[in-house]
């Protein structure tokens, strides 16, 4: 008795061992993310979305939307006068990951009260992000496209203005960019929650 129940704990650590480290796996492109650019001039805003390079000096502004420091997002956030939108890409899972092994979405840290909605940033979406960022967006403003939308991410990163232009695009109508992103707001002095995505 004794033998096999040592077995299926032993079996069941096994299980959440690999998980663990499978989670804490990360793709060598989705690293490069995190990765602060070069400080650098602040680029004009392009015609269209930025397609690559996202971790790069952002323009100082965004046609539509209102361009808030730290300390105007504090208020925002204080006030519950917005709803914060971080759109920091998830991990994919590694496709080298050995045959039955669980895989864990990993968590991500941000703003406490915001919402993970990742993958929207990009310049050309993957197939089936558009229909999931929209289905977001609209149960997060019960369908109402006059809500205020805060968007953000790291600083220097093109996602969260992408993101920002794609729901503007999209009709909502007070929408809010917040380019110092998570960085920013640690360096103020606030802390950070670790929080699951949004579903999809």
């Amino acid at each position: 008795m004794l033998p096999s129940l040592v077995r299926s704990i032993a079996a069941c650590l096994l299980v959440l061992i690999c998980s663990a480290l499978a989670a804490t796996a990360e793709d060598p492109d989705h690293a490069k993310l995190r990765v602060a650019p070069a400080p650098g001039e602040a680029p004009p805003e392009p015609p269209g979305y930025r397609m690559d390079d996202y971790r790069k000096p952002v323009p100082k502004t965004l046609a539509g939307a209102k361009v808030v420091d730290t300390l105007e997002a504090e208020k925002l956030l204080e006030k519950k006068q917005a709803i914060f939108i971080d759109v920091f890409p998830k991990p994919p899972k590694p496709a080298n990951l050995p045959a039955g092994t669980l895989w864990i979405d990993p968590k991500h840290d941000t703003i406490a009260g915001a919402h993970w909605v990742p993958n929207v940033g990009y310049g050309a979406t993957p197939a089936g992000v558009d229909d999931y960022f929209r289905a977001t967006l609209n149960k997060l403003t019960t369908a109402e496209p006059g809500k205020p939308l805060l968007f953000f991410c790291l600083r220097d990163c093109w996602m969260s203005w992408n993101a920002a232009k794609r729901a503007m695009e999209w009709g909502f109508k007070d929408v809010a960019w917040y380019p110092e992103g998570t960085d920013g707001w640690q360096e103020a002095g606030n802390d950070l929650t670790s929080v699951a995505s949004s579903p999809q």
